[in-house]
């Protein structure tokens, strides 16, 4: 591996290729404004054809890891990040790891790519990288492998060669599903959170939902449809409304959505807490009573769940031992270590007064 880091090239590279001095190259990466426009392309041209991804920002060797710092890769903005106190307690479990042994940690948010910008995560001080729920084909995982940086996964997506700490997201959509089957309940809707990166939201087509990127989403989705179909409900006949977060305000516009159609569905399956707290708040709107009117099944079991009105049905995962073990691993391949196989957390279903046999 150090014999591979010696061969990359580096800014003397460039700029023995371009016939201009090493500062010259910095400057355009770090101060464009500094070049004349050809110039930089030149130089940004010629650095792509030598492989070169831009200036190392952590000068010391990746071998010493003295002082390292983990990059914290969001899926959406720091607003909506730190709005979803599900996302909150898995980063105060890592935070908590990475503090403990003399690391900082930098928070690097996404746009609509579903991630942070390649060119974000080319400059960010950082020497190993946690992606937190990112789809698929996010483009910042190409830069990641660029710079050669170990990769942690929280959730999704499944990379090669990369560490992973997920929970058992379809067996907890199951566990909900035949919940609220067991209890007499026949029509349903789905509230999802986003299955693409595009920002939509609204009622979701199967061509949709078949081809989401989020595995998290797919998961949760197809653990609440495969469990009714088996439990005799027609997928074709459960509505789902997609929310483009985990978002309280979203929930509630999308559950007004769900519990105004005809036949209204006497229970409401949905993927995080955030939006459950939402579908509780529109049957209130509506003149509904939960779970008199309306059974709500949420997922997470952030702390609020077991003192909303009525405390709230929900599939707990452990988030703050996701984000612990997340940094655990973060640590390890700082230290030279290799990826792990992937660490499955369980889930479990607490029963509370949000839902009741169907009358």
């Amino acid at each position: 591996m150090d014999s591979d880091r010696r061969r990359r090239p580096t800014l003397d590279t460039v700029a023995a290729a371009v016939g201009v001095s090493r500062a010259t190259v910095s400057n355009a990466y770090n101060r464009p404004d500094q070049l004349s426009s050809s110039l930089r392309e030149r130089i940004l041209e010629t650095a792509r054809s030598l492989g070169y991804a831009g200036p190392d920002p952590v000068a010391r060797s990746l071998a010493t890891r003295s002082s390292a710092a983990v990059g914290f890769m969001l899926p959406q903005g720091l607003s909506g990040a730190f709005s979803d106190p599900a996302l909150s307690i898995v980063l105060d479990g890592l935070a908590s790891t990475v503090d403990g042994h003399d690391h900082s940690l930098v928070l690097m948010p996404g746009d609509a790519t579903g991630g942070p910008r390649p060119s974000i995560v080319t400059r960010t001080q950082a020497d190993v990288m946690v992606a937190y729920s990112l789809p698929d084909s996010a483009p910042a995982f190409e830069a990641v492998a660029a710079r050669g940086l170990p990769l942690v996964v929280i959730d999704q997506p499944v990379l090669p060669n990369s560490a992973r700490v997920e929970v058992q997201d379809y067996l907890g959509a199951s566990l909900a599903a035949s919940l609220l089957l067991g209890l007499g309940h026949s029509s349903f809707g789905i509230l999802t959170f986003s299955l693409h990166p595009d920002g939509v939201s609204g009622p979701v087509s199967f061509e949709r939902r078949s081809a989401a990127p989020f595995r998290v989403s797919r998961d949760r989705l197809g653990g609440y449809l495969d469990t009714l179909e088996k439990g005799g409900v027609k997928p074709d006949n459960v509505p789902v409304w997609e929310a483009r977060g985990s978002d309280r305000e979203l929930g509630r516009l999308g559950a007004r959505w769900l519990l105004t159609r005809t036949p209204r569905p006497s229970a409401l399956l949905c993927a995080s807490d955030q939006l459950a707290f939402g579908c509780l708040r529109a049957a209130r709107d509506l003149g509904l009573t939960v779970p008199r009117d309306i059974s709500v099944v949420g997922f997470d079991d952030v702390p609020e769940a077991a003192y909303s009105d009525p405390p709230l049905t929900t599939v707990r995962q452990p988030l703050a031992d996701k984000g612990r073990r997340a940094g655990e691993l973060a640590l390890k391949l700082l230290a030279g270590g290799r990826p792990p196989r992937p660490t499955r957390l369980d889930v479990s279903l607490v029963e509370r007064a949000s839902t009741a046999p169907r009358t």
